[in-house]
């Protein structure tokens, strides 16, 4: 069973994911609204990986007898300068949802619970790659600047993305 200052904070981060993925779907609509659709489309894909990683969460909690409390989601921001202004928002964003994983270890550790200690290390390594992505993405549109044949290229790849719900734990 779950400490309730466990609980409660596993119950934050499922709101956390799920903000995720309203910010991403807001992304999602400002890329399609300028034609960039393999832009959208890949924040269509970072989307669905957010809801899957709330749900993850959401599942461990109730596996292990707790109750998750569910409240509002916040509004995200549905406006932006750019694509990269975008991709510095997601990144900046991954490196807060980092932070607000590493919290979620140490409190499992502070409540001696390694059984969500260890469900948690999948998330860690899961944000190391949030992070090396979306920083790959922010540096390659610097790289890009205004160049409107490299913004159509990078499109291009970015729409090729495919999410797969990860069938390892």
């Amino acid at each position: 069973m779950f400490s309730e200052k466990m609980t409660k904070a596993m119950a934050d981060q499922v709101n956390a994911e799920f903000y995720s993925a309203y910010l991403y779907l807001s992304m999602n609509s400002y890329l399609a609204s300028i034609n960039l659709a393999g832009m959208a489309h890949w924040m269509k894909m970072q989307t669905q990986e957010e809801l899957f990683h709330g749900m993850k969460m959401y599942d461990f909690v109730l596996e292990r007898g707790g109750r998750i409390i569910l409240d509002g989601i916040a509004q995200p921001r549905g406006e932006w300068d750019s694509p990269l202004d975008v991709f510095e928002h997601v990144y900046t964003h991954e490196q807060k949802v980092t932070g607000l994983i590493n919290d979620l270890v140490n409190i499992a550790q502070d409540e001696r619970d390694h059984a969500t200690n260890i469900f948690l290390q999948w998330f860690i390594t899961e944000q190391i790659e949030e992070e090396a992505n979306s920083s790959g993405i922010v540096h390659k549109l610097q790289l890009i600047g205004n160049d409107a044949s490299g913004l159509f290229a990078l499109d291009q790849d970015l729409g090729s993305r495919i999410f797969t719900v990860p069938t390892t734990e």
